[in-house]
């Protein structure tokens, strides 16, 4: 039997490693998005209405991503959902993380420097969702939303995720948010990305229940397509 203070010791470095996952995916997620925005190629689905939202109102877009992941948050509270801490810092550090980014990053003009942008957007991304996954702090706000209403509605995950992504896009394309051939790579490979990443970054089985957060995280709502 392993003594009190070893398992304590464990839970700790366990507990050290899944936030520093957690802040370092949802960071990455930042960066991965303003890489798509400066590819000018197409973005994600939520990308492209937050683009929109930003062309319309005059906020940046990193302004408007937190405004629509608090907004979205709301509306968990008729799923009778439970936030966690991944799904409030999912809402705020994306958001800010884009901005940075976007900050700092040339204008690139050039096709041969917007292709190596936007591959590098979309791996990045699928590395970033692996890494804030795999911790297990909570879904963020948009995919919680598609998993309540799965279990609500008794509809599949996929079905809701296609539903709410198609109007997403339709409706930030109307505003003014770029699609294009980014977004359709990125439909088409981030639900193998994330599962690759996620299995990448996995945590090893705990050896007892942690009190800071529940460890449930629905995995279907990001794989699922």
């Amino acid at each position: 039997m392993s003594a009190p203070g070893h398992i304590g010791h464990r839970h700790r470095h366990r507990l050290i490693r899944r936030l520093v996952q957690l802040y370092l995916g949802l960071t990455l997620y930042g960066v991965s998005s303003a890489l798509l925005v400066a590819s000018g190629l197409g973005l994600e689905p939520w990308g492209v209405l937050h683009q929109g939202l930003a062309r319309r109102t005059g906020l940046t877009i990193g302004e408007v991503s937190i405004v629509v992941g608090a907004a979205v948050l709301l509306l968990w509270i008729p799923l009778r959902l439970r936030p966690g801490l991944g799904t409030v810092s999912n809402v705020f550090l994306i958001g800010l993380s884009l901005d940075g980014t976007l900050a700092l990053l040339p204008a690139a003009h050039s096709l041969l420097a917007r292709v190596p942008l936007l591959l590098a957007g979309v791996l990045l991304n699928g590395a970033a969702t692996g890494l804030y996954i795999a911790a297990r702090f909570g879904p963020g706000p948009r995919d919680g939303l598609m998993t309540g209403l799965h279990q609500r509605t008794g509809r599949s995950i996929r079905l809701m995720r296609t539903v709410i992504e198609v109007a997403v896009v339709a409706t930030g394309f109307a505003l003014g948010g770029t699609v294009g051939v980014g977004t359709v790579l990125y439909a088409l490979s981030i639900g193998p990305l994330a599962q690759f990443f996620l299995r990448v970054f996995a945590l090893p089985p705990a050896s007892g229940g942690s009190t800071v957060v529940a460890e449930r995280t629905p995995r279907e709502a990001i794989l699922r397509r």
